[in-house]
């Protein structure tokens, strides 16, 4: 609003219109926050679900056992190699 349209109005149409001007803002504040907290919530469930250790345990399973087992046996074999003299 320019200052010369400003000057027309009374005091109370200039109130009128601040009030709703920042009734309107109060409500745009209040939906930015609910759609941020929306979607804070999504991205941490979706984080959950894709950091599930249960879950990729399974998917990966073969890949978990072969990599348990070659540590076993290297694991056994140090041992081994400390109580044995070559």
């Amino acid at each position: 609003m320019s200052p010369d349209v400003s000057r027309n109005l009374p005091p109370q149409e200039l109130e009128k219109r601040a009030a709703e001007q920042r009734l309107r803002i109060h409500e745009s504040v209040a939906g930015l926050k609910s759609s941020l907290t929306d979607l804070k919530s999504s991205v941490e469930e979706n984080v959950r679900e894709r950091l599930d250790a249960r879950r990729l345990a399974r998917q990966h399973f073969g890949k978990l056992a072969a990599g348990a087992s070659v540590f076993a046996l290297i694991a056994g074999y140090g041992v081994a190699g400390i109580f044995t003299r070559h």
